[in-house]
């Protein structure tokens, strides 16, 4: 079973991408990035497509629902496409800033427009690509099987159905009967989204017959979860997977690549605004800190001190004290 980090908007960046990679991820995406926005020119946006070195295989995720913004940003990114394994065209994000300008979720609703999206995708670039998508609007309306044929004759490669609808956004039950028959009809490989964070739901989802299961919110506080999960698909008697690493020293690693990276897009855009060292760092490095040491003994005093972390001095005082305790 292959494990693959989800695109999260906020998350997924190159130096969490790396992060998950080391700890088992076979596949990574980019946070979504929006063709509108690219296809227009905003130079930040290309922040959102680098890579670092080290990174194994990533697809590249875009977001729109304009044909002509759709093939300008598929051009744009075929510029590039050697860091790229696939690019993915995100119809399943159900959030409001997404959805009100009709990408994303909104497109549940029409899966013409879906493959209409595919095939301009399809005709801009040799990269193969891939849908992400929900099982439906909502339970009155079950038209995964219409989006699969559309997309399928637009010439996907593959297809990830988070086994959820639209109206459900992220919480609720996740409907593996759908996926399963998702699983049967498709002519490309199938992975599977929603909700898996341990082997028992790892276990459930693998039974659909999905080829890959997509990690998300489960590996946040985790990114060695991709190589416990394959663990436990393998025979007891083989090699264990190896112990996670502590939070004091996935924190430590993850700091650092956020550092590098941050010199990387100031190499590479010399024109454009790079926040400043602590700027960067304190940002970039503040969702992930609450996940890292949650649960420790004093994570209510943690967590206070952390919503004031304003610069690298202050991140590297918080581990030095995380350490003493």
């Amino acid at each position: 079973m292959r494990f693959v980090l989800a695109p999260l908007a906020g998350f997924t960046d190159a130096p969490f991408r790396l992060m998950c990679q080391e700890g088992g991820a076979d596949l990574t995406y980019t946070e979504m990035v929006s063709a509108a926005a690219l296809a227009h020119g905003h130079s930040p946006t290309n922040h959102l497509m680098e890579t670092m070195a080290g990174e194994g295989p990533v697809g590249c995720q875009i977001f729109g629902a304009n044909e002509n913004d759709i093939a300008v940003a598929t051009r744009e990114i075929s510029r590039i496409s050697s860091r790229f394994t696939e690019l993915n065209l995100n119809a399943g994000c159900p959030m409001k800033k997404i959805t009100q300008c009709g990408a994303g979720a909104k497109l549940v609703e029409d899966p013409a427009k879906i493959g209409r999206l595919l095939k301009v995708m399809k005709e801009n670039t040799d990269l193969p690509i891939t849908l992400k998508t929900r099982i439906g609007p909502h339970p009155q309306n079950t038209n995964i099987f219409e989006i699969l044929d559309a997309a399928q004759e637009a010439g996907i490669s593959g297809l990830t159905v988070h086994a959820r609808y639209t109206s459900q956004c992220h919480g609720g039950p996740v409907h593996l009967d759908v996926l399963e028959e998702v699983v049967r009809r498709a002519r490309v490989p199938v992975t599977g989204n929603g909700s898996v964070v341990d082997a028992k739901t790892a276990q459930e989802m693998a039974k659909t017959g999905v080829e890959s299961i997509m990690i998300g919110r489960g590996c946040l506080a985790n990114p060695h979860l991709f190589a416990e999960l394959k663990a436990s698909f393998r025979p007891a008697s083989d090699t264990p997977a190896p112990s996670a690493p502590n939070a004091l020293s996935l924190c430590a690693r993850h700091l650092d690549y956020v550092l590098a990276f941050r010199e990387l897009l100031a190499t590479r855009f010399p024109g454009d605004h790079v926040p400043s060292v602590d700027g960067f760092a304190s940002v970039k490095m503040h969702v992930h800190l609450f996940r890292y040491f949650n649960g420790r003994p004093g994570a209510a005093a943690l967590r206070a001190r952390l919503n004031s972390i304003r610069t690298l001095a202050e991140i590297r005082s918080v581990l030095a004290a995380a350490a003493r305790t």
